[in-house]
């Protein structure tokens, strides 16, 4: 008998967190998803112009160290 998308949920997610992750990994390479049409150009374009506001000085860079902190107290347990 086939089990359900439910069944399969619970059990997926009482799987330690390394699990859990390699499980998600799997699951997204057996799917073949098309990317949406004109969504590589889009994302193009988006990266150009972030960079041109980053070298303009328009937008300013942030350590690393101080986002996983932000991130930290954002979410603790993550």
């Amino acid at each position: 008998m086939p089990a359900t998308l439910d069944a399969v949920a619970h059990d997926a997610l009482i799987l330690p967190p390394d699990q859990r992750l390699a499980l998600a990994r799997q699951l997204l390479e057996s799917v073949d998803l098309e990317p949406e049409p004109g969504a590589e150009a889009a994302w193009e374009a988006e990266i150009a112009q972030r960079i041109a506001r980053f070298k303009s000085g328009e937008s300013k860079s942030i350590p690393a160290g101080e986002v996983f902190a932000r991130l930290r107290q954002i979410a603790p347990d993550r």
